[in-house]
C-alpha cells in the first residue's frame, strides 16, 4: 500500500481548527502510517495549536480584504499572489494525494492550487450559511462536507454529504460525574450551574450581561461559572474588586471544557459551528447569542436553525445586556424546559463526523 499523504489547510479560529485537528487525527487512526501536513496563515492562532496537536504546519502570509481601506487591498493581492505561489512549492514538496480545505483564509490558495495541480480536493463547511472561501472552493472540489441540510442552496447537491461537524474528542470522553466536575470549581452540586462562554477570545456582550446585573446574580438561587476570555479579564478584575459573590467563579479561560459542560445545567454562548455541534451531541441546554461581527451573519443563521427546532433559545446580541441574565436564572429553574431543550438538541446531534470524513478523504486519495 502506497504511503498516504494529506494536506489540510484553513483556520483562523477555534471553529475552523478544532474539526481540522478532529479530521487529521481520524485519518492517523485509521493509516497510522499517514503523513499529514497543515497550512495556516501566518499569525493566525493555528500556527501555534497545530503543532500542540503533533502536527507540522507551514504558514502562508495570506490575510483578508480590507473592506474599509481600499487602497491597503494592494498589499493583500501581493499577499495572496505570494501566498499562491508558496502554496505550489509546498504541494509540490509535500506530494499529497488528497488536500483537505476547513474554511478561513489558508484554504484558499492552497486548494486552488492542488486543484489546479490535479490533486482531488475536499472541503468541510461548518456553518448553515457557507463561507465566500468555501463558496469559491466548491467549483473545484471532488466532496463537501456539511454539518446542515439545506446546502444544497450554496453547493452543488451531487457533491454533498451531512456528515456534521467533528468535535474535540475530549469532550466526549469525559467520565468525570456532574458532581465532581462542580467540586473541581468550588462550588455546591446541590445548585444549579450556569456556565457563561463567549468562544476562544471572549465576548463583550456577554460579559457586559453579567457586569450590569450583578444584584441578579447575588440573589440567584443558582451558581455560575464565567469564561470571560484572556481579552477582557484584566478589565473586569478590575470592575469586579471589593465584590464578593460567592456563586460566582470567574476565570479567563477554562482548559477543561468537559469539565465544564459536565458541570452545567445550562449554558450561555455565542453560536459558532463547532459550539453548537459539541452541544448537540452531548444534549446541553443552551441560550445562544449570536456574535454580530461575523460575515454574512453566519451565527444568527446557526441559532435560527436551533430555535426554530425547539433546540436552543436565541437572544439578540443588542438585547442580552438588558434581558440574558433574568432569561437564563428563570430558564434554569425551570426542570421541564431544560428537559426538553436537552432533548431536542440530542436529536440534531451527527456523530462520528471526523470518521465518515476521513474515509471521504482516505477514498479520494486512493482513486488519485
Amino acid at each position: 500500500m502506497e504511503e498516504l499523504r494529506v494536506i489540510i489547510s484553513g483556520g483562523g479560529t477555534g471553529g475552523h481548527i478544532f474539526p481540522a485537528v478532529s479530521i487529521a487525527n481520524a485519518v492517523k487512526a485509521l493509516r497510522p502510517d499517514a503523513k499529514i501536513l497543515f497550512v495556516g496563515a501566518l499569525g493566525r492562532m493555528e500556527m501555534q495549536r497545530v503543532p500542540a496537536a503533533g502536527y507540522e504546519i507551514k504558514g502562508l502570509p495570506i490575510c483578508g480584504f480590507d473592506r474599509k481601506n481600499l487602497l491597503k487591498n494592494f498589499k493583500v493581492l501581493y499577499k495572496i499572489w505570494k501566498s499562491q505561489r508558496m502554496a505550489k512549492s509546498i504541494i509540490k514538496d509535500f506530494k499529497p494525494q488528497v488536500a483537505v480545505g476547513v474554511g478561513g483564509y489558508a484554504s484558499g490558495p492552497t486548494l486552488n492550487k492542488a486543484a489546479a495541480m490535479g490533486i482531488p480536493c475536499l472541503i468541510q463547511e461548518q456553518n448553515s450559511y457557507a463561507g465566500v472561501t468555501n463558496k469559491l472552493l466548491a467549483k473545484k472540489a471532488e466532496k463537501i462536507c456539511v454539518a446542515y441540510e439545506g446546502m444544497e442552496r450554496f453547493f452543488p447537491a451531487d457533491k454533498i454529504i451531512l456528515t456534521g461537524n467533528p468535535v474535540r474528542q475530549a469532550l466526549l470522553d469525559t467520565k468525570i460525574s456532574r458532581e465532581e466536575a462542580i467540586k473541581t470549581f468550588g462550588l455546591a452540586p446541590s445548585k444549579k450551574t450556569i456556565l457563561l462562554v463567549g468562544g476562544s477570545l471572549g465576548a463583550r456582550t456577554i460579559n457586559e450581561s453579567v457586569l450590569q446585573h450583578l444584584d441578579l446574580i447575588k440573589a440567584a438561587d443558582a451558581q455560575f461559572i464565567w469564561q470571560t476570555g484572556k481579552y477582557y479579564s484584566a478589565e473586569i478584575a478590575e470592575r469586579l474588586k471589593g465584590e464578593n459573590i460567592p456563586n460566582l467563579v470567574v476565570t479567563d479561560f477554562i482548559t477543561d471544557m468537559g469539565a465544564a459542560y459536565k458541570a452545567a445545567d445550562l449554558v450561555i454562548s455565542r453560536a459558532g459551528a463547532s459550539s453548537i455541534s459539541e452541544f448537540c451531541l452531548i444534549g446541553k441546554p443552551v441560550i445562544l447569542v449570536p456574535s454580530p461581527n461575523v460575515a454574512e451573519d453566519h451565527q444568527t443563521k446557526n441559532a435560527l436553525a436551533l430555535a426554530n427546532r425547539n433546540a436552543a433559545i436565541y437572544v439578540k446580541d443588542a438585547e442580552a445586556p438588558a434581558t440574558l441574565l433574568e432569561l437564563a436564572i428563570k430558564t434554569v429553574a425551570d426542570e421541564q424546559k431544560l428537559q426538553s431543550l436537552s432533548e431536542n438538541v440530542l436529536k440534531l446531534a451527527l456523530p462520528d463526523s471526523a470518521d465518515i470524513i476521513a474515509k471521504e478523504v482516505i477514498k479520494l486519495a486512493e482513486k488519485k
